[in-house]
């Protein structure tokens, strides 16, 4: 339960029309229930660190005495803190340990438009518990709205698309979503399948049998499966076949009952190549498609599957499409900017180049 008292800044009167930078700012306290030494301790974290990398990024300051907070700032961004450590708060009092990286992730969630909407702009309303992927080792909570519209699709419909820049959470979310139905026995075994593709690299011709070739090109989804279910048990689960890897090259000719199949790095699959897969889908058995579209590693001139089929395939029923942006990248705050400031240096020489033109 979160108490919220809300009052304007005193700000002194200015001759002109125009605001005055204070009078944009806001003053809002509440407090947090119930007042519990050790849950404000893992809320606030060691020496405020929390706290402080709350302020940083939503430009507030943020100060409390026990469970009474008041935070400065612009009313949007104040509303937004205090909906984030209500939200925060209720997490740590199920037991959810907060870490610079977690609290990380719910700063990504706390779009300031998507957090206001959602909460109504009222950060004294209790925030309610998000969708669970519950996995054997871990339980993953997709942040976002984009992430709970992606695994909500995911439930709802055979063949899903999950496109967007790297760091997205669209591969891991996928592989979440693959182990916990073979968990509940709603199939028999998972697929992974990625396109033998170098990123601008000839990495030449590789030792070992088949899984072995495939291995690097499949080592993200190896990770997510590792600390989901533990080293030993996807070892064994490789060796029942009840998780298979395959390049996409070997699928022509299967059916693919009762599974569960992941098609990573997708938009280096050709047209060809990428119809080939979605025919291969058969009863009981759901598909995910994931890929970057502008990260295609495919020879000059060459249209990828993937957008390709979001073209084709936009308005059939039963196939999602779930559009990841730059703002829903879950990963080190920096590689959010390093898209970002890619993207813009792509528009401005497209720009440039069209004028030239």
């Amino acid at each position: 339960m979160t108490r919220v008292n809300k009052q304007a800044l005193e700000t002194s009167t200015q001759p002109t029309d125009l605001p005055s930078e204070a009078s944009l700012a806001s003053q809002l306290s509440f407090t947090l229930e119930p007042n519990d030494a050790r849950h404000l301790a893992g809320l606030c974290g060691q020496l405020d660190c929390h706290l402080r990398q709350i302020e940083e990024r939503l430009g507030v300051r943020i100060r409390n005495r026990s469970n009474h907070f008041t935070v400065d700032g612009p009313p949007p961004a104040a509303n937004a803190t205090a909906a984030l450590l209500s939200a925060l708060y209720n997490d740590v009092k199920r037991g959810v340990g907060l870490s610079p990286e977690s609290v990380h992730l719910h700063l990504q969630q706390a779009d300031l438009e998507y957090l206001l909407n959602a909460r109504g702009a009222d950060p004294g309303t209790e925030s309610e518990p998000g969708m669970l992927i519950r996995t054997k080792r871990t339980s993953v909570k997709p942040r976002g709205k984009n992430q709970q519209g992606y695994v909500k699709a995911i439930s709802c419909n055979d063949i899903n698309f999950g496109i967007g820049p790297a760091g997205t959470g669209k591969t891991y979310l996928a592989v979440a979503c693959a182990v916990q139905a073979l968990l509940e026995e709603e199939v028999r075994r998972i697929l992974l399948v990625r396109p033998a593709v170098e990123a601008g690299e000839k990495l030449g011709f590789l030792p070992g049998d088949l899984s072995q070739k495939v291995d690097p090109y499949l080592r993200p989804l190896y990770d997510a499966l590792y600390e989901m279910l533990g080293f030993e048990t996807v070892n064994k689960y490789i060796e029942r076949n009840v998780i298979e890897v395959a390049p996409l090259a070997f699928m022509r000719g299967r059916t693919l009952n009762n599974a569960f199949i992941i098609l990573d790095e997708a938009q280096n699959t050709t047209r060809e190549q990428m119809k080939m897969f979605l025919t291969r889908i058969g009863f009981g058995s759901t598909a995910v498609i994931t890929g970057d579209a502008t990260q295609i590693d495919l020879p000059r001139g060459q249209q990828s599957g993937l957008t390709h089929a979001t073209q084709v395939l936009e308005a059939v029923e039963g196939i999602s499409f779930t559009w990841f942006a730059n703002k829903d990248v879950v990963r080190h705050p920096l590689v959010q900017r390093v898209v970002s400031a890619y993207d813009d240096f792509e528009a401005k020489t497209a720009t440039a180049a069209s004028v030239k033109g």
